[in-house]
């Protein structure tokens, strides 16, 4: 209370309310509220004799209303283990329900163990940049046993696909780019990247030039250059196919799995970086 009566003397004075607020050790935000709820009460004294009632006895805490706690956990389930902010545009778009961040996670913390919280501006090295769709494809392949996924995603759109093959040799490759070029990227980007693996050598390499103005191939052991199909890949994993491995006869019915997922990815599934929309919303 008396950092309050200082503040309000000061701002009396003229001073500005950021030195205000350096010189008594609170935020600027603290300082402003202050203000406003001097001007409210109509005086310094109205004003202080309400904060004194209200901070008398103790607060009730704050809880959680029990339906909105299943419907995050069941949120969580239904998409496939998403993160807060999906939960966030779940909630708005199924329940007209607006719900801060932190405290869906709040809410997660008390069913689940998340991991630690992701660390943002790591150093990334330098790879195609794009500001149309087509510009730059990145293509990728995840083992699952006798089970090889080739992945390619649209870096713009985020657009994807994903074609299940029994081998890894460059004539899969050959066949996954005509796949995925024909059927989900008008056949044609400015840019392919892949990495330097051999199924993108020879017969790949070679019926790139068909698809593309530039192959490009990212350089080793620098994973952030592929760090739009990586991302793509985890989501492959965790949302649809898991770490377990196959066998190749299971093939048929795992692509039908996958064709399932890609549908639920590029019409329902909301991509933070195209504004919580799915890639695919507007053709509905």
């Amino acid at each position: 209370m008396t950092k309050m009566i200082l503040a309000n003397e000061l701002l009396e004075a003229g001073i500005s309310k950021s030195h205000i607020a350096k010189l008594l050790g609170v935020s600027r935000r603290t300082i402003i509220r202050w203000s406003q709820a001097i001007e409210e009460h109509g005086s310094l004294e109205a004003f202080l004799e309400h904060y004194s009632q209200a901070k008398k006895g103790s607060r009730q805490k704050r809880k959680t209303d029990a339906i909105l706690k299943r419907q995050i956990w069941a949120l969580r389930e239904m998409h496939h283990q998403c993160c807060g902010q999906k939960i966030q545009y779940f909630l708005q778009k199924e329940y007209a329900r607006q719900v801060s961040v932190t405290t869906i996670y709040k809410v997660l913390s008390e069913k689940y163990r998340l991991r630690s919280k992701w660390q943002k501006n790591k150093p990334r090295g330098p790879i195609p940049t794009a500001q149309a769709a087509r510009q730059v494809i990145q293509m990728d392949t995840v083992i699952f046993g006798e089970v090889f996924a080739f992945t390619a995603v649209d870096i713009f759109t985020k657009e994807s696909d994903v074609l299940l093959r029994p081998a890894l040799e460059a004539a899969d490759g050959k066949a996954f780019l005509a796949h995925c070029m024909d059927r989900r990227f008008d056949g044609f980007s400015e840019v392919i990247q892949t990495d330097g693996g051999s199924e993108f050598k020879a017969e790949f390499s070679q019926a790139s030039g068909d698809y593309c103005d530039r192959h490009r191939i990212a350089r080793p052991y620098k994973k952030n250059e592929q760090a739009f199909i990586e991302s793509f890949n985890r989501s492959l994993r965790k949302e649809c196919l898991g770490w377990a491995k196959y066998k190749a006869s299971q093939i048929p019915q795992l692509a039908l799995q996958v064709e399932d997922w890609l549908q639920y990815y590029h019409y329902e599934r909301p991509h933070i970086s195209l504004k919580m929309r799915p890639p695919l919303q507007s053709q509905v």
